[in-house]
């Protein structure tokens, strides 16, 4: 049974039990491996294809927004760090039905992310192994990392630790290679920056093109807000949150923006399709021996690191949801290790929604996959946006402490950025490859919104039930 007083101190009591292993670089580790995956290596080549090189733009926009975001979730997550993150500050600052709601939106969207970066694993293989079934290698990889966070949350640490190296470092290596042949490129050649505007000009798709590649970038930057998740495993919250949250923002947005900036002077943007990485591409045209294979093999890591950390954030939502009285008791248990594993394999359905479109839908597998998986998570997004008004005003009345970590600009950039998200969801019901993530998302919402009120009659009828049984034990005695 739910406690309704929705204290903050209960919510965090509640969510008691986790091991608390996870280092500050393995903090900003996670956030980072969550956030440079399918969305950098894949899912860039569909923005570059709807915005052509005016996708440098798309995703300058998406970063402004996840920035005044973390800026919002940090303030929020130092102050209170555990497990449910902002879902238990909307349940404490907004009311029950927004922390039920967004933890579970959160949780599906999570899910069908993880069916992405499978689906997106499936695709790297193929590059070795064109005649192995992708159900093959989604079933093999998903039993790997299903072990690696069934074992304990230090050996998931230390795997998404070395997972995120091998990206950056291959990023890093990516921006110093291109940035030396571009500068190396003699004037015949067709690499340089006249690609920006050599095909159709700078907005080839018009503004509505580099709008639509918003979108594309918000589900690449989605996942930094792992890092507010995590913190209720973390050594040492409130000194790990702003550091891994500072060091995520810079990476991600300097690795997105410029290994795109740099990645559309090699490759034409019309060349951008998603048969395979645009990262691979590139190596292709600059026809290095080995270079591509590296390179897929780095894009099959980022993918499987993804995949890695998301499996672990869902993990956390089911097991934060269980605690609240939100979600079956049993979800909420924990192992000898201290590992929520019914919480875990109850996180795999997306695993098998993504099986069942790459045999039956492979084509269009991945476009689907990031409809479907987007609204939960840009829902979760926005609700952060609204959680922070509320907690502003809440925490100054009520606990009267000094905040540790301030957003700027109150209340003006939290309405800002609210804004400009909604604007761009709100959009794809314009456009036909994206339709799907309002299609799927409001009946979603309007079910996890009806499965709100029949939990909360039910919880009424047991708490009205249990408040009789004195009353007719005290009738019998007599």
């Amino acid at each position: 049974m739910v406690n309704n007083n929705h204290n903050m101190d209960d919510i965090m009591e509640r969510e008691q039990g986790l091991n608390k292993g996870l280092s500050t670089k393995q903090i900003t580790m996670i956030a980072i491996g969550g956030a440079i995956g399918t969305g950098l290596f894949l899912g860039s080549s569909l923005a570059i294809g709807l915005a052509g090189p005016s996708v440098i733009l798309s995703y300058s926009v998406g970063a402004v927004i996840a920035l005044l975001l973390m800026g919002c979730l940090a303030e929020m997550t130092v102050a209170h760090p555990t497990t449910g993150s902002f879902g238990a500050y909307a349940e404490k600052y907004v009311n029950s039905w927004a922390g039920f709601t967004i933890r579970y939106a959160y949780w599906f969207s999570l899910i069908c992310s993880i069916g992405t970066e499978v689906t997106a694993v499936a695709l790297y293989m193929n590059y070795w192994f064109p005649s192995v079934p992708n159900a093959v290698w989604i079933i093999l990889f998903a039993a790997i990392l299903l072990y690696v966070n069934a074992t304990t949350v230090k050996l998931f640490g230390v795997v998404e630790y070395w997972f995120s190296v091998v990206k950056i470092v291959a990023i890093v290596g990516f921006i110093i290679l291109a940035s030396f042949v571009i500068f190396g490129a003699d004037a015949s050649s067709n690499i340089g920056i006249q690609n920006y505007v050599n095909d159709r000009g700078f907005f080839p798709n018009g503004f509505w093109g580099m709008w639509m590649g918003i979108f594309v970038s918000l589900f690449s930057y989605l996942s930094i807000e792992m890092i507010a998740v995590s913190a209720g495993e973390a050594e040492d919250p409130k000194k790990a949150v702003p550091i891994a949250l500072k060091s995520a923002i810079i990476r991600l947005i300097l690795f997105y923006i410029l290994t795109l900036a740099l990645m559309l002077m090699i490759v034409p943007w019309g060349m951008a399709g998603t048969d395979k990485s645009p990262f691979v591409k590139v190596m292709e045209i600059l026809n290095i021996p080995g270079a591509a294979s590296v390179m897929n093999f780095v894009v099959l890591i980022a993918a499987l690191s993804a995949m890695n950390s998301q499996l672990y954030i869902s993990t956390r939502m089911v097991f934060s949801l269980s605690r609240g009285g939100f979600a079956p008791k049993k979800l909420g248990e924990l192992n000898k290790r201290q590992v929520p594993t019914k919480a875990l394999f109850a996180s795999v359905i997306g695993i098998v929604i993504a099986a069942a479109f790459s045999i039956f839908k492979p084509e269009s597998a991945l476009s689907l996959m990031i409809s479907i998986s987007s609204f939960g998570a840009m829902f979760a997004w926005f609700m952060i946006f609204i959680t922070h008004l509320f907690f502003r005003k809440k925490y100054k009345a009520v606990d009267g402490e000094k905040l540790p970590v301030r957003m700027i600009g109150y209340p003006y950039l939290t309405i800002l950025g609210a804004v400009l998200l909604a604007s761009v969801v709100l959009s794809t019901w314009f456009s036909p490859d994206f339709r799907p993530t309002l299609l799927v998302g409001f009946p979603s919402l309007l079910v996890i919104s009806i499965g709100y009120i029949v939990w909360k009659r039910v919880t009424e009828a047991k708490r009205r039930l249990m408040a009789n049984e004195p009353e007719k034990e005290q009738v019998k005695m007599t």
